[in-house]
Parts: structure tokens; C-alpha cells; sequence
């Protein structure tokens, strides 16, 4: 079912400071003693060096020369000699005018390791967003049209966003801004009386509305006098008339009814499932203050806004025959949701050919006088293709998200089944079943979250469900080892949940230090990705994650370790690991398996 609750108010939005030691501002707190700058402003001005031979982190000296009349060389040999050694710096070296940090790899192990272990599923979150509400807008099917894979991209990467937005302390409000209105509906109200069959409405809604949707098209190719009929049955929705209003009324509650089930199995939930419809009445406000403001213009006997100072065509807000357009719609919830919710964003997931419309509303906003546009945010996305194939309901030639969805299983399944045959895992049907349906899943989220989001999808079977490359199962199946060798050592009764930095003393192999590196790394995966409006930041970052672990597993060994204090440090490390790869996993709407 669609989950709706009423009032995102009652959610719990508190988050704990953040644990885990940032070396950065450590390092920049020490500078600050030895030079004029505020903390900020250092902690800004530290890299990561690209060569590990560099160091850890670098402080570039060079925007200091001008201030303190000397060459940034000699700044990073003074620097070098008096910014004092933290217990985390093994060394500090001057290099041209660089003055570069060496972490010592045995403290950060401990560091990272058992912060993160004490953080759980908090890693990476942080207080940023306290007493700040962010909307994501995203999904927003049409209704009385089928859930597509098209709709996938808006659904899985809005639902991606909501997540980290989340982590980092935002009030979130998840919002479905469903397609419910329009002409369309003038058009589908015409169809269905004239060749809906009511068996098929009931047992089959989405597909007995496509055909006649599609019908209706095929027919008015032939009688154009369609098209006025179907305006007329748009107009009499919007002026209140009762069999239209009831007709539209049933459609929307059979396509949310089927709607619900892709929604259940993709784990998204929405805080607000106001569509076009809801804003339809708060349009007359709109043309006030427009009128007010002397910005609204007759244009072909249409109601406009002019944009030309912006570089854009102009906004048309009423149509010649007084009915209202997507944009006089988009306008009105600009306005309804300052009111209600005091955004800090308002950020509309929806694809890269609606980025004209967006400017042009969030333009008309401004000069209405709403400074909140400024804080009104289009994230586009590119196309998904499939086989070369194009989507359009208009002809009837689209790809179900379900059929996708079912058939990555069923992929999955396979694989699963195989490698029970080849290595007796001693999985049941069950429990094969339950795991491919969550890689399966997992696959197709990963796969519209793993590249920059403007970029075209073409999906691919073998590279969506390769178990060695960039893919969620791959990504799984390391989380599932980890778990593996964590029950292991569960069974033997080692305990590496309390342990202190003498138990750390023989780590810090360079296997073992890109490990936690990395794992310390995700925090900031996750604020670049909310600031760039890019999960792929955070997909990446699991991913190096993954593969890295893997490499520290198959090169150090942990269970079978004769140093009993250097086992119960590498478990830790395994556990660490768990957290993270789950932690964000979860941020992108993916489940966990323990045992694949």
C-alpha cells in the first residue's frame, strides 16, 4: 500500500553529534596556532594529496605569501617546525609550499574502526540539517497510465535523495506530486464513453485504460473533432460537473490502488500525495497577484507571463478557453507549500526535458515576490533505454516497471540456484527466493544511482547482475561475507566488540589502512552527494569500500590469524565494514542479505 502520513511534523528528525574524529579540523585547529586565519578558512584550504607518498593531507601555503610577504616555501618550512605533532600525525614533512600530514596508520585504524563501531547506522550522518525542511518532489506518475521504467529513474533517484537528505539531519517530506490532471483526462473521459468496457475497468484498470487512452488517439487521428470533445470534458472537470468529477475520481483511485504495489516492493513511502488536481482551486490566487503586479498579458487569448528579461519564452498561466496548464498548477504548490511546510529546499526530481518549464515557473515565483524560489531546485535526469527502444504511452509501446523488475529476479534466481548446485550453500527455495528478490532489486536501484543522474541508462543484464563489477550484487555479497566471518567468529566466541589501541598495535598494512580510509570516507560521500543532488557520489564510495575490503580479505588473514589481538582488530575492521557498506546501501533504498 501507499503509506501516507498526515503530518511529517511527528517524525523524529533528532541526530547525534557526529563520533567520528574529523582529522581534517583537528589538523586545522593545530595551524590555526601558528597563523592569522579562522579554522574554517584553513580547514577549506586542506587536500588530499593525489600520490599517498604526499601524504594524507596537505596544506597549501601559497595563499599566504601575499599576506605574510614571504614565498610559500618558506611559510611551509616555518609551519614545519612549529605546528606540533597529534597523536593521529606520524610525521610532518615541508614539500615546495606544501606542508603535508602523515597519519599514523595504527591510531587511525583504532580510530576509525571503533568510532564507527559506537556511530552503527549513524556513520555519516550529522546535525547539519536540524531545524531545516527539505522537499523532494519525485515519482509523480500520470495516473490512469502504466508505471513504466521511465518512472523508475524519478522514483528510485527522488527516493535516493530523501534518504541522505535524512541522514544528514534534514526534516524531509517526501512528495508525489501525481499527474491527475489535465487534458489528458478530457480525453480518457471521452474514451471510456465510448468504448470503455466496465469487466475490464475493474479487473485490469491500468491496461483497460491504456487501450482506450491509446484508442483515442489512433481515433482522432482519423476525426480531429475528437480533440474538442475532449476539451469540453476537461472543462466540465474543472468547473465541478458531477460525472466527469466521478469518473476522474475512480480512475485516480484504481491507478493509486495499482501503483501501491510497485511502491511496496521498492520500499518507498511518501509523506504527501497531493497531485495537479489539489491545486487547481489555488489557482485564481496566482492570477491575482499576477494581476496585482501587472504581470499577467493576453497572448493569442491566453493569459501569460512575459520573460524575456530572464532569456525565456513566456509562461502561459490560463489557455485561450480559461483552463489551467501544468505550470499555473506548479506555480499554485510553489505557494502552498511555503505556507505550509517553510522549506529551506524545494527540489523537484524530474527528467532533463522539463528543465525550460522549471525556469520559466520558478521565474514566474520570483517575480511574484516569493524569495523562496531561489531555494526551488530542478534535478534532472537523462532517458533510460532498453533493446534501443523509446517510451510513449501516447502509443502504446512502453516497458512495465514490473516486467523489469520481475525479470531481474528471476535473473538473479538463477545465479542464485547455480551457485547452490556448484558450492551447497544450503540455502532453501525459500530463503533463495527472498534473497534474489532483494539483489534483484537491489540491481535495478543501483543501476539509475551508479552514474551522474543527467546520464542516459541502457541497461544491460550482464554488467546489472556481474557479481565482480560495479553492480549492487557485488556490493552485497561483500557485506555478506563480512557477516559470514562475523558469525564465524560469533561461534568461536571471540570477542572483538571491546577492545582498546593495544589490540590495534600490529595493523596498519596498507590494506588495512585504505580499508578504514575509505570507510571514513562515506561521510563525506554523503554531504557531497545531498549538495550535488548526485547518489552516484555515495554508490562510488560503497563500491571503493567493497572492493577494498576484498582485497584486505584476500591478503590478510583474519579467522585464521595466530595473533589473537591482531584477529580480534581485523573482525573489527570486517564489523566496521558491515556498518558502512549497510548504512549506505540503506541510504539508496537497498536491502542487505546476510548470506547470498
Amino acid at each position: 500500500m501507499i503509506i501516507y502520513r498526515a503530518s511529517a511534523g511527528n517524525r523524529d528528525n533528532t541526530r547525534m553529534e557526529a563520533i567520528m574524529t574529523d582529522f581534517r579540523l583537528e589538523i586545522a585547529k593545530e595551524i590555526q596556532k601558528n597563523i592569522a586565519m579562522d579554522v574554517e578558512q584553513i580547514y577549506s584550504f586542506i587536500e588530499i594529496p593525489p600520490q599517498t607518498d604526499m601524504g594524507d593531507y596537505a596544506f597549501p601555503c601559497f595563499q599566504l605569501s601575499k599576506a605574510m610577504r614571504k614565498s610559500p616555501v618558506q611559510i611551509a618550512t616555518e609551519l614545519s617546525s612549529t605546528v606540533q605533532k597529534l597523536p593521529f600525525i606520524k610525521k610532518i614533512e615541508q614539500k615546495g609550499g606544501f606542508l603535508n600530514f602523515f597519519i599514523d596508520p595504527v591510531a587511525f585504524i583504532y580510530e576509525i574502526t571503533t568510532d564507527t563501531i559506537k556511530e552503527g547506522k549513524n556513520i555519516g550522518s550529522s546535525n547539519e540539517g536540524n531545524g531545516k525542511t527539505v522537499l523532494v518532489e519525485y515519482s509523480s506518475p500520470n495516473i490512469a497510465k502504466p508505471f513504466h521504467i521511465g518512472h523508475a529513474f524519478t522514483t528510485i533517484l527522488g527516493n535516493a535523495l530523501y534518504r541522505i537528505y535524512d541522514h544528514l539531519g534534514y526534516k524531509t517530506v517526501r512528495l508525489n506530486h501525481l499527474g491527475d490532471y489535465g487534458t489528458q483526462f478530457g480525453k480518457l473521459i471521452s474514451a471510456y464513453k465510448r468504448w470503455g468496457n466496465e469487466k475490464d475497468l475493474e479487473e485490469q484498470p491500468i491496461k483497460e485504460l491504456l487501450r482506450i487512452y491509446v484508442k483515442f488517439h489512433d481515433e482522432a487521428k482519423m476525426d480531429p473533432s475528437l480533440e474538442d470533445e475532449a476539451r469540453m470534458y476537461f472543462k466540465n472537470l474543472e468547473d465541478g460537473k458531477e460525472e466527469e468529477k466521478g469518473l476522474w475520481k475512480r480512475f485516480r483511485d484504481l491507478s493509486l490502488k495499482e501503483f501501491s504495489f510497485s511502491y511496496d516492493r521498492l520500499g518507498v513511502e511518501f509523506d504527501d500525495l497531493n497531485g495537479e488536481s489539489f491545486y487547481s482551486d489555488k489557482i485564481p490566487e496566482v492570477v491575482s497577484i499576477l494581476k496585482e503586479k501587472g504581470l499577467l498579458v493576453e497572448s493569442d487569448g491566453a493569459q501569460v507571463v512575459l520573460l524575456e528579461e530572464e532569456g525565456l519564452p513566456p509562461c502561459i498561466i490560463l489557455k485561450s478557453d480559461g483552463t489551467t496548464i501544468y505550470a499555473s498548477r506548479d506555480v499554485a504548490a510553489i505557494l502552498y507549500r511555503i505556507r505550509t511546510y517553510d522549506f529551506y529546499k524545494n527540489i523537484y526530481v524530474v527528467g532533463n526535458p522539463q528543465a525550460l518549464h522549471f525556469k520559466q515557473v520558478f521565474a514566474v515565483a520570483a517575480k511574484m515576490g516569493l524569495e523562496e524560489a531561489k531555494q526551488c531546485v530542478h534535478v534532472g535526469f537523462g532517458q533510460v533505454k532498453f533493446l534501443n527502444m523509446k517510451f510513449s504511452t501516447r502509443e502504446g509501446n512502453i516497458i512495465l516497471l514490473e516486467d523489469l523488475l520481475n525479470e531481474c529476479v528471476a535473473k538473479t534466481l538463477e545465479i542464485i540456484r547455480k551457485n547452490q548446485e556448484d558450492r551447497n550453500t544450503g540455502m532453501t527455495e525459500d530463503e533463495m527466493q527472498s534473497v534474489a528478490e532483494k539483489v534483484g532489486l537491489g540491481a535495478v536501484i543501483y543501476t539509475f544511482c551508479k552514474n551522474g543522474r543527467e546520464r542516459d541508462i541502457v541497461f544491460s543484464w550482464e554488467e546489472m547482475l556481474d557479481f565482480e563489477g560495479d553492480s549492487a550484487p557485488y556490493v552485497m555479497y561483500t557485506y555478506a561475507r563480512c557477516k559470514s566471518i562475523l558469525r564465524k567468529a560469533d561461534q568461536e566466541n571471540i570477542d572483538y566488540k571491546t577492545l582498546d589501541i593495544h589490540h590495534f598495535a600490529m595493523t596498519g598494512n596498507e590494506d588495512e589502512f585504505m580499508a578504514t580510509k575509505l570507510i571514513y570516507g562515506l561521510g563525506e560521500s554523503v554531504k557531497k552527494a545531498a549538495d550535488a543532488y548526485e547518489p552516484f557520489m555515495l554508490v562510488r564510495q560503497i563500491t571503493m569500500i567493497a572492493r577494498t575490503f576484498n582485497k584486505f580479505y584476500n591478503s590478510s588473514p583474519i579467522l585464521n590469524n595466530k595473533e589473537e589481538d591482531l584477529k580480534k582488530a581485523r573482525l573489527a575492521i570486517c564489523q566496521a565494514t558491515c556498518i558502512a557498506l549497510k548504512t549506505g546501501l540503506q541510504m539508496l533504498g537497498i536491502q542487505t542479505v546476510e548470506r547470498m
